[in-house]
């Protein structure tokens, strides 16, 4: 079992022909992904030939999900163009698009995540590193080769630190990661995540990640309270932020007592989440849990 991503999911990916949709498509490609075309209206009819797969580029995204019943999609659009991309699979009626674009404005974010969720489309990112079903599927740019099929789901704000928590406990392995993208506003919350590793019944412990800004980790741990019973550790990114200033992601941005590590920490330890200072000591809480430790 995975959640979002099976070894089932057949992907679109639009933009599959600009520089970063032929780098990361012949990535998930290379790991078993079921690429199913791309999505590109002035290439339509064309073909690319990757390593050991020809896939053919189709006009729009209802044209591919037509001839291939494709159920995925993954953006690598300029922001520019995001919007209207995002808007033009969700008519199409996708199930999920995995939006890797960053710097996209937080109005067309706003717009697109409201559009696609009306319209039943679920909406990974934006800004974010997608997602990975260890020997299932891979859409977006996780490197596959850090982690086996396993018994912790993971959701994470942050992509660099979605990679070090998936290293350091590669030999457990994952049912999922996914990386909701780190940006004020994100198309699958930490909560919707919780809640889908809660039902998926290979998923044993799940790895919460957070970063400083917003209230999305203190709203999580209130629903880790009332909702989930398997076991949850976590990590928050940022204790060392100054006060006030924007640090990497558009959301990690703190004011006053609002927004901190501290805070979220604090949340989420009320809730019974046993909380590291650093991504290898809550690598060694998830083993301990594992392991039935306290």
């Amino acid at each position: 079992m995975a959640i979002h991503l099976t070894q089932e999911s057949k992907v679109l990916v639009q933009g599959m022909t600009g520089g970063e949709g032929m780098k990361h498509t012949r990535r998930m490609l290379a790991v078993g992904t079921k690429i199913v075309g791309g999505v590109n209206p002035r290439k339509a009819g064309r073909t690319v030939d990757f390593d050991d797969a020809t896939v053919p580029v189709f006009g729009s995204v209802h044209e591919g999900m037509d001839a291939t019943g494709a159920d995925v999609s993954v953006l690598f659009v300029p922001p520019a163009f995001a919007k209207a991309a995002v808007v033009e699979a969700a008519d199409a009626g996708i199930g999920l698009a995995v939006v890797i674009t960053e710097g996209i404005p937080v109005h067309d974010a706003v717009a697109f995540t409201a559009y696609a969720r009306a319209r039943g489309t679920r909406i990974i990112g934006p800004n974010c590193p997608g997602l990975i079903s260890p020997g299932q599927s891979n859409a977006g740019i996780i490197p596959a080769d850090i982690a086996k099929p396993g018994r912790i789901g993971l959701v994470s704000k942050s992509g660099t630190l979605t990679y070090q928590l998936m290293y350091e406990l590669r030999d457990i392995g994952f049912s999922t990661c996914v990386g909701i993208g780190g940006d004020p506003v994100v198309g699958t919350t930490h909560i919707d995540c919780l809640a889908a590793f809660e039902d998926d019944p290979d998923t044993e412990i799940i790895v919460l990640i957070g970063e400083i800004g917003g209230d999305a980790e203190e709203r999580a741990a209130a629903y880790v309270r009332e909702h989930v019973t398997k076991p949850v550790v976590g990590y928050v990114a940022g204790f060392t932020a100054p006060e006030g200033r924007t640090m990497g992601h558009a959301g990690a941005i703190v004011s006053g007592s609002s927004g901190t590590a501290r805070a979220k920490q604090e949340a989420l330890e009320a809730a019974g989440v046993r909380v590291g200072s650093t991504p290898t000591e809550t690598a060694r809480l998830v083993l301990a849990a594992l392991e039935g430790g306290a």
